[in-house]
């Protein structure tokens, strides 16, 4: 049998929601308490982090702006990933991933626009600009409400799967403009100084504890992903339960 072969087996046992109640189950408790050891590693090393000569101790916002404007993308990302499973081979688990990334997206979004502003008011003099970067974040934030609008505003959550997908695909093409616009554009923000092609240019002393905090968000966003995942799935399965019900008592009237 081929490695092929048994990563398809295993991407195909995962459409079963029963089998992924049963191994997001085993999962979670490893994940939730990675998640929280690296989230005190990370916070204890940001704030052993020496302060910036120019920016002080506001510096440390970094640690938590950073990370929260990085998984904002990264949450949407995995939203249009999940959309694609939804469009192309109807996987059934993938609208459930979808849907229940919204929330929790919107929330890094909200966070990483909070931050920003917080950490914008001493260094710009302002708590709010509408250069490139901001603009183009506080659309993604939109993007993400009206993505939660549309899902409550249908019942049916099959009916609002397709439309969703679709929304969520072509609103994609405003994530490389987020993370380009300090390139393409003039803005307030400075350029990438992490991810760049000739390597990270901030110093280890603060790079270390800001990947470490990236590592925490990433683990929370994964314990709260799989924890919305596992409600959603049994409450289709309630609201199932109940249609068939109240179906049932309407044939025997």
């Amino acid at each position: 049998m081929s490695d092929t072969t048994i990563s398809q087996g295993w991407f195909t046992s995962l459409a079963n929601p029963t089998r992924f109640l049963a191994l997001s189950g085993r999962l979670l408790p490893y994940l939730a308490t990675a998640a929280v050891l690296s989230l005190l590693i990370g916070l204890f090393m940001s704030f052993a982090a020496p302060e910036d000569y120019q920016q002080g101790i506001t510096v440390r916002i970094m640690f938590i702006h950073v990370p929260a404007a990085w998984l904002a993308m990264m949450c949407y990302s995995v939203m249009a990933i999940a959309s694609i499973g939804t469009l192309v081979w109807r996987h059934p688990l993938a609208d459930v991933a979808a849907k229940t990334a919204l929330p929790i997206g919107a929330a890094f979004t909200f966070l990483s626009l909070l931050t920003g502003s917080l950490w914008g008011r001493p260094m710009w003099g302002t708590w709010w600009v509408w250069d490139a970067r901001l603009t183009s974040v506080f659309v993604l934030f939109l993007m993400y409400l009206g993505l939660m609008a549309l899902h409550k505003a249908m019942d049916d959550p099959a009916r609002a799967a397709r439309p969703a997908a679709v929304l969520t695909l072509v609103g994609f093409i405003n994530i490389p403009i987020i993370k380009f616009s300090v390139d393409w554009w003039n803005t307030l923000h400075q350029p990438a100084s992490v991810i760049r092609l000739d390597g990270p240019t901030i110093h280890p002393s603060m790079l270390y504890p800001l990947l470490v905090m990236a590592l925490a968000y990433t683990l929370i966003f994964f314990t709260l992903h799989l924890m919305a995942m596992r409600n959603e799935i049994l409450r289709r399965r309630v609201q199932t339960m109940r249609r068939q019900a109240a179906q049932a008592i309407g044939g025997g009237a």
